[in-house]
C-alpha cells in the first residue's frame, strides 16, 4: 500500500501506468472515490486496488477501469451504456466524460448504493437500472459506446447490436477467471477487434446471454493480471 489519500493521489498512479487521456484523469481528480466505497474501507479509496462491495464481490480496480474507460475514446457527446456498475464510480466518470450513461446492475441492494452514491456527488445524467445486463436496454439503444465490467467468451448479442456503427465496445473475453480484456469496434458487418488492453481477472457475465445465474449474481469486479511468467 502507498498510503494514497487523496483524488490527485489516485491520479498520480494512474499516470503512472499509461493513462494519457487528460479528461478522464480530470474527471478522476473530480470524482472523489471516497464516496463510492463502504465506509469500512474508506482507507483503501485512492489506492488501485479492488474495493468489497459484499456478496463475495469487489470493484474494479481503478488503473483497470480507467483503461477501459480510456479505450472507449469518449468525447463529451456520447450515450454509454455500462454493464456493471458496482457502487458508482466508473459509472460516474462515464457520466463526466459523455453526454449520458445507461447502467445495469443485476444486485439490486448494489445497485440501490449506487443511486445514492451518484445522488450525493450530485451525478444526474444517469439511467441505472436493476436488472440482467446480458441483454442491454434495448429500449434506450443505440449507443455509442458499452463497457461490461463481467466475462463472457464471447460478446452477448444483444450488445453489439445495439451499437451504433463506429461505436466502440470493451469487455474481459473469457469464462471468469483468466480474461483478455478487449476493445472492439462496431462495423456495418457486424463487431472487429481493435486490440487487446491486457490481461485481467473478472467474475462471470450471468444472465439470459451469459452464464446462469448463480443465485448471488455478480457485480463489477475486476483486477489486472500480472504477466505469464
Amino acid at each position: 500500500m502507498t498510503g494514497a489519500r487523496s483524488p490527485e493521489d489516485l491520479v498520480r498512479t494512474l499516470r503512472a501506468v499509461g493513462i494519457r487521456d487528460e479528461r478522464l484523469l480530470r474527471a478522476v481528480r473530480d470524482t472523489p472515490r471516497s464516496g463510492f466505497v463502504p465506509a469500512e474501507h474508506a482507507a483503501l479509496a485512492y489506492e488501485d486496488v479492488p474495493v468489497p462491495i459484499g456478496h463475495g464481490q469487489v470493484t474494479t480496480q481503478p488503473s483497470l477501469s480507467a483503461m477501459m474507460i480510456e479505450a472507449l475514446g469518449l468525447r463529451g457527446g456520447e450515450h454509454v451504456l455500462e454493464i456493471g456498475g458496482g457502487l458508482g464510480f466508473q459509472t460516474a466518470l462515464l457520466a463526466r466524460l459523455a453526454a449520458d450513461a445507461v447502467s445495469v446492475e443485476l444486485l439490486s441492494d448494489v445497485a440501490a448504493q449506487a443511486r445514492r452514491n451518484l445522488a450525493l456527488q450530485g451525478v444526474r445524467n444517469v439511467d441505472l437500472r436493476v436488472g440482467d445486463g446480458s441483454g442491454g436496454a434495448p429500449d434506450r439503444a443505440p449507443y455509442d459506446a458499452v463497457i461490461v465490467s463481467a466475462a463472457f467468451p464471447e460478446v452477448p448479442p444483444p450488445l453489439a447490436a445495439q451499437m451504433m456503427i463506429g461505436g466502440r465496445l470493451v469487455q474481459p473475453i473469457g469464462p471468469g477467471g483468466r480474461e483478455e480484456v478487449v476493445c472492439f469496434r462496431r462495423t456495418e458487418s457486424g463487431l472487429a477487434r481493435v486490440r487487446v488492453l491486457t490481461a485481467a481477472r473478472f467474475v462471470p457475465l450471468r444472465g439470459r446471454y451469459g452464464y446462469p445465474s448463480s443465485g448471488q449474481g455478480d457485480g463489477s469486479t475486476g483486477v489486472v493480471m500480472p504477466p505469464r511468467r
